[in-house]
């Protein structure tokens, strides 16, 4: 039997194959998805508090339902992917996602859409988490952070389709169906589809090797060998394998500096991420703009996500991550500053369009970051529990954001989010590991061999 060690190695070593590029399209097209459906609530909210009589307090559950239940399935179906494997925690993500979003178009109050609004956040909040996780199992060293960012790429056209989906339905009634209904009609259906193209996923080989599977992972291997047109044989990799851990080993050596690093790494990056995007239209109204120009402007900037996301391409795995995580971020600061203290409706557009363009070479080196400094045994664990910290993050900050914003306007709102960015570079540049180029098993390894007695953990 072929050893675990050169089935990895195998991995890495290949070209990216069409078959690599089937699974990473299929993957962004769920993503997609993902995007599309979290920034509908925000997209959609002041057309729902006319709909519903919705007040302001009720404005709130409404935005953070989602992200809470995404805070919810982060934490509990990523320590599942690990337990059970990527495919199978795909499939239950999407039909969670799918039925409740289905049900939520047919919403008869506010508290029954916040309520379908929360479940079907628990299958949103695991998607991305496990998409991380799977393409740094299946992507080999080299191509690891471009693959990364064309799936992205993919996924974020879905925030501008929300955009203007939401720009030429509401207000409208399709087939005699309001329009914000079929918003999340599209949303369920598309979320199905995407089941359906899944069911044809292999398993993660690296999860098959750590589970002690290994004909499973050899046969996962030589297909994507076959599709290359070639087979690898390598020695095995010169670093150690790294055992199946279970979910507690987070919080002990080697790992709980990473962890912590990537817990208030997720935390601090929701003000300059989710902050901006989820409250955007609500600031644009704050600045005087009515609901069409908000909707307009909000568009606008959203075209920014895939723009944004196709630049960092050829950046990936040309920089360290690191690095390219902390120019991003100070890029948001800026920008973020600018388009709070802007009036006139062109600034804000160019400003919000640069702000989302470079929040995204920010997302997509991340999204690859903090599924490759983690052993495969770990992996989703790791990546789940620290993103479940961004979804209640994110459902605080209606709570946080908005009252800041009536109080002292759209221009305080970004100076705290400027200053987490501030904070997230310093954490990044000091605690964050190199991982451009590398394997993850000797990123992995790295960490091990760190916290050994003599060495510094």
């Amino acid at each position: 039997m072929t050893a675990p060690s050169s089935m990895t190695a195998r991995l890495d070593r290949l070209p990216v194959t069409r078959f690599h590029r089937l699974l990473i399209a299929v993957v962004g097209v769920a993503t997609f998805f993902d995007l599309y459906d979290l920034f509908l609530a925000s997209t959609v909210s002041t057309v729902l508090s006319k709909e519903f009589g919705v007040s302001g307090a009720e404005t709130k559950p409404l935005l953070a339902s989602a992200f809470l239940g995404a805070f919810v399935g982060a934490v509990t179906l990523g320590r599942l992917a690990d337990r059970i494997g990527r495919r199978r925690a795909f499939l239950l993500t999407l039909s969670v996602y799918s039925l409740f979003t289905l049900l939520g178009a047919f919403s008869t109050d506010v508290w029954m859409l916040v309520v379908c609004r929360f479940v079907a956040g628990i299958g949103i909040g695991a998607e991305l988490p496990l998409a991380d996780a799977y393409l740094a199992d299946l992507l080999p060293a080299h191509a690891r952070g471009k693959a990364t960012a064309w799936a992205y790429t993919i996924g974020f056209c879905g925030v501008p389709a929300a955009g203007f989906l939401a720009r030429g339905l509401v207000g409208e009634a399709p087939l005699g169906v309001d329009g914000w209904r079929w918003l999340f009609v599209i949303g369920a259906l598309g979320a199905a589809i995407v089941w359906a193209l899944r069911t044809g996923l292999p398993e993660s080989p690296r999860w098959l090797i750590a589970q002690g599977r290994h004909a499973e992972a050899e046969e996962v291997v030589q297909r994507l060998e076959k599709s290359a047109r070639t087979t690898l044989d390598v020695p095995p990799a010169s670093h150690e394998e790294a055992q199946p851990q279970q979910f507690r080993a987070l919080f002990r050596k080697p790992w709980r500096t990473r962890t912590a690093m990537l817990s208030a790494f997720q935390v601090l990056q929701v003000f300059g991420y989710y902050g901006f995007g989820s409250l955007v239209p609500i600031i644009l109204t704050a600045k005087g703009f009515d609901v069409a120009h908000s909707l307009t402007f909000s568009a606008l900037s959203f075209l920014g996500y895939p723009i944004g996301s196709a630049l960092s391409i050829p950046l990936m795995d040309r920089f360290q991550r690191k690095w390219l995580i902390v120019a991003a971020a100070a890029g948001m600061a800026v920008f973020g500053l600018a388009f709070g203290y802007s009036t006139g409706g062109a600034a804000i557009a160019i400003l919000g369009f640069c702000y989302t363009a470079v929040s995204n070479v920010f997302s997509n080196a991340y999204h690859a970051y903090q599924a490759e400094i983690f052993p495969t045994s770990l992996r989703a664990s790791a990546a789940g529990s620290a993103y479940s910290l961004s979804r209640l993050a994110t459902a605080a900050m209606p709570y946080l954001l908005l009252p800041l914003l009536e109080a002292e306007g759209a221009t305080a709102v970004f100076v705290v989010v400027a200053l987490a960015m501030v904070l997230l570079i310093l954490i990044t540049a000091v605690f964050g590991p190199r991982t451009t180029g590398r394997s993850v098993d000797e990123i992995a390894g790295e960490a091990v061999t760190a916290s050994r007695p003599g060495r510094p953990s």
